[in-house]
């Protein structure tokens, strides 16, 4: 093909990438349809953090129905190790003009789904692995818009784009949740740069860790308080339970995961040292779909917790790591919302009421809301309204009042 053909056709083809139908935004790529979307170059294009590498309209069921437009965006992060990673994530804003100071804007930190890339939130479809958990999501964050919030949401590092994804690793998943604010920004200007961090599970520990950091990590940005939902904490905790257990444990899959993140970041971790050779076998069935798919089907579902573990298993390195990630250590310099189901068996209950306990020792400002009888998906849906009105209060600069005096009890409540 003769250079100046060549040259025209890159020129059209650039033309059509800078053309994206964001109001407002400066000139941003579109990207490819499909999956493609979330094959990005192997090598992150240069940038600051948070800068938007390509976006989209957005037309998975993570599109929230009340929003005056859902975007799908692909932006620069940091990883575990702090080096450049592309990571994925939707961007939603209300209809209208927006009050003085843009759209408060509120990022939302998801719970796990899984390892594989394809268990990202914005990869769901009306039949996607974990579609029943995202159709929680959108009703909660579909309220949120509808009140006129701006709303993010990472995908975290390793899904939707494939690669490690550093579950229950307070420090880097939260760096995602911060970056994609500035994405938003990017994206769509009429977003403003007061925020409020919001998660569930283990989007509840990164919703602790995002508003530990926030201020100092994107300090053009202010943080106005941050609600954890069933958030996750005491991972050791976990572990050793699980040691000990002689029946199928709802929580072996979720201790593998740690395991398996862990290990990754940090090599004096070694899985062979802590699980019996069966299940060392079997860590590569925990990347075989989601995290339904690991509670349901295969050799998981069906494995007695104790027979997982070598003897004497090595464990203090994993424990060590785990204490770096404990959400119960962290100062927080804005008020902090916890809301937990009293009838939760994912995030057991007391093992909430200590985390409360011990953020109210650190000194933070917190307030703790129970639901009687919500499950572990249901304190999202039974604690919407309360999150709303906490969150509501902090924007509007209400001061948050302290509860750690008389702190409710998830384990006691019926």
């Amino acid at each position: 093909m003769p250079l100046a053909r060549k040259a025209l056709l890159a020129g059209l083809c650039l033309g059509l990438l800078l053309s994206a139908p964001f109001a407002g935004a400066a000139e941003i790529a579109q990207g490819p349809a499909g999956d493609a979307f979330y094959a990005p170059p192997v090598t992150v294009p240069p940038g600051p953090r948070g800068a938007v590498i390509y976006a989209r309209p957005l037309d998975g069921t993570m599109a929230l129905p009340s929003a005056a437009r859902n975007s799908l965006v692909l932006y620069r992060s940091r990883d575990d190790r702090g080096r450049p990673v592309a990571v994925s994530g939707t961007v939603s804003v209300p209809p209208g003009e927006p009050p003085a100071g843009g759209w408060p804007v509120i990022t939302w930190t998801h719970g796990t789904t899984g390892l594989n890339a394809i268990c990202a939130p914005s990869r769901d479809t009306a039949h996607g692995p974990e579609h029943p958990y995202v159709e929680t999501i959108r009703g909660l964050l579909d309220g949120l818009v509808k009140n006129g919030y701006a709303v993010v949401a990472t995908d975290y590092q390793g899904l939707g784009v494939a690669g490690f994804h550093p579950f229950l690793q307070g420090v880097p998943t939260a760096r995602n949740a911060l970056d994609i604010l500035r994405a938003g920004r990017e994206l769509e200007p009429k977003i403003g740069t007061r925020y409020a961090v919001m998660g569930h599970s283990q989007g509840g520990q990164v919703d602790l860790f995002a508003a530990s950091i926030g201020p100092s990590y994107i300090p053009e940005f202010t943080l106005v308080g941050n609600v954890a939902f069933a958030p996750g904490s005491h991972i050791g905790d976990r572990l050793k339970a699980v040691l000990n257990a002689d029946k199928v444990e709802l929580s072996l899959p979720y201790i593998l995961y740690a395991l398996e993140s862990f290990a990754t970041t940090d090599r004096s971790i070694d899985p062979r040292d802590i699980l019996a050779p069966q299940a060392y076998a079997h860590l590569p069935d925990l990347y075989d779909q989601c995290m339904t798919h690991a509670l349901t089907t295969g050799y998981w579902s069906t494995a007695i917790a104790k027979d997982q573990f070598l003897p004497r298993p090595a464990l203090t390195p994993f424990l060590n790591f785990a204490a770096k990630n404990e959400p119960g250590t962290l100062r927080i310099a804005t008020p902090t919302l916890v809301v937990q189901g009293s009838a939760d068996v994912t995030v057991f209950p007391d093992t909430t009421d200590a985390l409360t306990q011990q953020l109210c020792r650190n000194g933070n400002v917190l307030a703790y809301r129970v639901f009687a009888d919500a499950d572990h998906n249901g304190s999202m849906t039974a604690g919407a309204a309360a999150a709303q009105e906490w969150i509501a209060a902090r924007f509007a600069g209400e001061p948050a009042r302290n509860e750690c005096a008389n702190l409710p009890s998830a384990a006691k409540a019926k």
